[in-house]
């Protein structure tokens, strides 16, 4: 990957002198290196209060009420985990955080579910059939609030943001449902446990 974007910098540069743009090359060069960090430092503050608040939430004893409400759930989509194990725990965060719309700090928390749903693995070796349905539902992540998209669109200044909002509860949906029934069909073709 590094190579092609190597080679996409290279031929622009190129370009840029031999038509005599090498000045606006370099001025767009730079605008969008500012732009990334501008972008990057927002989200790093979105992710920072929301990583806190979470912290705030399981140190609370909170996260304890938000799994029991859940914990029905969770229990029939994932029958094979023991109903105290920490991992009902760190799958609640993470589908909390999704649900939410905060993608880049469900990650950590999706890293402590699956490091949490290794430790009922018994072949180490092997991804379990509770790991992949996890996988799927995070890679799909339902999200009812995408707030980091919001956001970012109000930081570049769209004048309705939150349209995002119902067609983001859609499609989330649809490609949740879909994964989980496929994962299921799977599962029940290749006789997996």
């Amino acid at each position: 990957m590094n190579t092609i974007w190597f080679i996409l910098i290279a031929v622009s540069a190129i370009v840029g002198i031999f038509t005599g743009k090498a000045e606006i090359f370099t001025k767009s060069l730079f605008e969008a290196a500012k732009s990334a960090v501008e972008v990057s430092l927002f989200l790093l503050g979105i992710i920072s209060l929301w990583l806190g608040i979470t912290k705030i939430i399981e140190d609370s004893g909170l996260v304890y009420h938000i799994a029991k409400f859940f914990k029905k759930f969770i229990s029939r989509l994932f029958p094979n985990i023991p109903k105290d194990h920490p991992s009902i725990t760190s799958i609640t965060l993470n589908f909390l955080a999704n649900l939410l719309g905060l993608g880049n700090a469900a990650t950590p928390l999706g890293i402590k579910a699956m490091h949490d749903l290794q430790t009922l693995n018994e072949d180490k070796e092997t991804i379990s059939f509770e790991m992949m349905l996890f996988i799927v539902i995070n890679t799909a992540s339902i999200q009812l609030i995408p707030f980091t998209v919001v956001g970012v669109l109000s930081e570049y200044g769209a004048k309705s943001p939150d349209l995002i909002v119902l067609p983001t509860i859609i499609a989330t949906f649809l490609s949740a449902l879909v994964a989980v029934i496929n994962l299921f069909i799977f599962k029940k073709f290749l006789n997996k446990k």
